[in-house]
């Protein structure tokens, strides 16, 4: 297949450039695939004929062996004749030579019919082998090519997360993420800040309190207190 090794050299000069001229090679691959497709079709349009005349040169064989069997068979029994005083002598010696001859053309013809019997069965043998290699041929290529258009779709996804990436200017991306790093560290240092401010606000008087937690104090005095009112001292021993 000279047309796929020209594919290849088309190939192996085209490497440092496959992913804008990869259409190339898919169309050329697919033309290869269409042409050898035409090819398997003529092939078997041979064969048929070829394996036609192979049949024919068979029966044909065939029919001269039985004919030369038949004027032999002829011939004796045109002899037996002249023994039985049913044919003359002379007259069955003529006939059995005639039918001799007969026998003879007939065999010749056979071993004709023979020869291109087996001549057309080797042809047949030969184009068999053609079609099965052409018909391998075409289920590699068509295999070939669907792995060479997935190869297309991953290299074009590829070029394009790439063309992507390399349009991001990653100057201005580091710069804003340093400001949003900076902003956050001003609104941490801004909350900070302001508990500082409401901390200095309390007066000594509130820090005091915070610390004994008057309120639970004046609550449990309240407590007694109402307790002993009502008369409901504690536990007596």
């Amino acid at each position: 297949m000279n047309f796929f090794k020209r594919l290849f050299k088309i190939g192996e000069a085209q490497a440092n450039s496959a992913l804008d001229s990869i259409e190339d090679p898919i169309k050329l691959t697919e033309q290869g695939i269409r042409d050898m497709k035409g090819d398997l079709t003529k092939s078997l349009e041979s064969l048929a004929q070829v394996k036609a005349l192979a049949i024919r040169a068979k029966n044909e064989t065939e029919e001269f062996a039985a004919k030369a069997e038949d004027y032999q068979q002829k011939a004796m029994l045109i002899l037996k004749k002249a023994q039985s005083g049913d044919v003359k002598p002379e007259e069955a010696d003529r006939l059995a030579k005639e039918a001799l001859v007969k026998k003879e053309e007939a065999t010749a013809q056979e071993t004709r019919s023979k020869a291109d019997a087996d001549k057309f069965d080797n042809s047949v043998a030969q184009l068999e082998r053609n079609v099965q290699e052409v018909k391998q041929n075409i289920s590699k290529w068509e295999n070939e090519l669907k792995t060479l258009k997935a190869r297309v779709k991953v290299s074009n996804a590829t070029k394009n997360l790439n063309k992507q990436m390399a349009e991001i200017d990653s100057s201005s991306t580091v710069s804003m993420l340093e400001r949003m790093k900076e902003k956050v560290q001003q609104d941490e240092a801004l909350a900070e800040a302001y508990g500082d401010i409401a901390d200095s606000g309390r007066t000594i008087d509130d820090e005091i309190d915070k610390a004994l937690d008057t309120k639970n104090i004046s609550a449990d005095d309240s407590l007694a207190k109402l307790k002993e009112q009502m008369g409901l001292g504690g536990d007596k021993s």
